[in-house]
């Protein structure tokens, strides 16, 4: 008899199915926008929101091109309650490299101002072609990171920097991780909370109604008795 020959698949270890959902997220990161910025006399603010958690680098790259009586100004700031301006620069030109590191949980914004010169009159026809074309580049966390001047800097082979990488994103993925535990734990609390809460108020409103009718028994018992109603 001829047998069948068996087919034998590869073995997947759990270490290499993380190498590759970690090799797709990072595939799927978009970190680059371009973007034209009006001019006006008062602008208007244009900002770029991302997500990064406390501690976090995050380096901005701002490529902005030639404009004739125009002014960019960047800044850089949380979306906190207070509003904490991480880094504010006026006039930028050219290619503009800034470095920040996030000082809580949240998001991040990228803000830009395009003004229009006083001293220059301008019709309105020509208002609409004021502009200034930004090329605008946010890294956070590990891809913030210049592991090429750390390879240099530590004689580290092509395989021990793209395993730095990888140790950089695993520790992102981790904290990711932690922020969300932390979040569906406050999120428990707050449930139990709030449940105990609507426990209190159902428990105080059956009581008061007991409380109600048993006054309005007595009360009534005591009427009908004064009109001879009741023995």
């Amino acid at each position: 008899m001829l047998r069948r020959p068996t087919q034998t698949w590869p073995k997947f270890t759990s270490l290499t199915l993380l190498l590759a959902l970690l090799c797709l997220l990072q595939s799927v990161q978009v970190s680059a926008i371009k973007f034209a910025l009006p001019a006006s006399r008062f602008p208007a603010e244009k900002c770029i929101w991302n997500t990064a958690h406390t501690h976090a680098l995050i380096i901005v790259t701002a490529n902005v091109g030639p404009g004739i009586s125009q002014r960019v100004d960047i800044e850089i700031r949380d979306a906190g309650a207070d509003r904490n301006v991480y880094l504010s620069k006026k006039d930028i030109k050219a290619e503009t490299r800034l470095a920040v590191t996030a000082h809580a949980e949240g998001d991040v914004g990228v803000c830009f101002k395009n003004t229009l010169s006083s001293d220059v009159t301008i019709p309105p026809e020509r208002m609409a072609n004021m502009t200034r074309i930004i090329d605008l580049d946010i890294d956070i966390g590990a891809d913030a990171i210049d592991y090429n001047a750390i390879a240099n800097q530590e004689s580290l082979s092509g395989l021990e920097t793209e395993m730095r990488k990888l140790e950089g994103i695993v520790k992102e993925v981790v904290d990711e991780l932690e922020y969300l535990k932390q979040r569906e734990e406050r999120f428990a609390d707050t449930n139990i909370s709030t449940n105990q809460r609507v426990q209190n108020f159902a428990w105080f409103t059956i009581l008061s109604l007991a409380g109600l009718g048993a006054w309005q028994i007595f009360h009534l018992r005591a009427f009908f008795k004064r009109k001879y109603l009741i023995d």
